[in-house]
């Protein structure tokens, strides 16, 4: 089975053959950039520990001609794979910081999870909190936190070495930390790969497999809204294949 959504995928040209990641779209407001699942978008207390490559060591190369160099729009974890909405200078960033806030930016994420829902579609409805002061960044359901939703798809099922997987499509109404990692733990179908809120400690696998494979983005008035789409990385490609994603020729 090919999902609907599966991206078309052009051949770069010279110039974008040499950027340090792989560029998906550019104008004169955004790029999107395919984001390389490990890649760090910011140097955050983790990257300052060790030294390792992160995003922002890279965006000198993204200015193409321009006196600034681009900034994330949002955030992607270190391990989500993915579409990255970049804005090239101020008055770009302050328009899509907004669209972002307002919830009129379309993203659709694919997970393997483990197991799945019996549902083949429907809505995580599940406010969120930190889990304590000392976990940084983890979440847990929590009902006195903040409201989050994820609308859910299944694009297909299989099995892996471990048992049942499910290829799912996700899509966050809200934008809270983790929100699709702590969704689909808490709902019984945790994403593989996971170290935090799934079973990676037992079958830890080629990484976390969460891919941001697309986003649609209503940025000019009198135009259709930019749809951009990212193909799965290599390390999701078998557990897709097992859940009856085909690649395109």
């Amino acid at each position: 089975m090919t999902a609907p959504d599966q991206p078309e995928i052009s051949q770069p040209s010279p110039e974008e053959t040499a950027l340090p990641v792989p560029l998906l779209y550019r104008d004169a407001m955004m790029l999107v950039i395919d984001k390389p699942a490990g890649l760090p978008v910011h140097r955050g207390p983790q990257a300052k520990r060790r030294v390792i490559p992160v995003l922002t060591d890279h965006l000198d190369a993204l200015r193409f001609g321009l006196p600034r160099k681009p900034e994330a729009a949002h955030r992607l974890d270190k391990d989500t794979s993915g579409c990255l909405v970049l804005g090239r200078h101020p008055r770009a960033m302050a328009e899509l910081n907004q669209m972002f806030r307002d919830g009129r930016i379309d993203k659709t994420y694919w997970a393997i999870c483990e197991g799945g829902p019996a549902e083949d579609q429907g809505l995580i409805d599940l406010a969120l909190g930190k889990q304590s002061p000392e976990r940084g960044w983890w979440m847990k359901p929590d009902p006195a936190g903040l409201p989050a939703q994820t609308r859910y798809r299944v694009l297909g099922r299989g099995r892996g070495a471990a048992g049942p997987l499910c290829w799912l499509a996700l899509e966050p109404l809200t934008g809270r930390t983790h929100q699709l990692r702590v969704h689909c733990a808490a709902s019984g179908f945790p994403i593989l790969g996971d170290e935090i809120y799934g079973s990676a400690g037992r079958d830890a696998g080629p990484g976390l497999q969460l891919h941001a494979s697309s986003v649609v983005v209503p940025l000019y008035r009198k135009r259709p809204p930019i749809r951009v789409e990212a193909p799965p990385p290599a390390h999701m490609e078998a557990a897709l294949s097992a859940c009856g994603w085909l690649p395109k020729p």
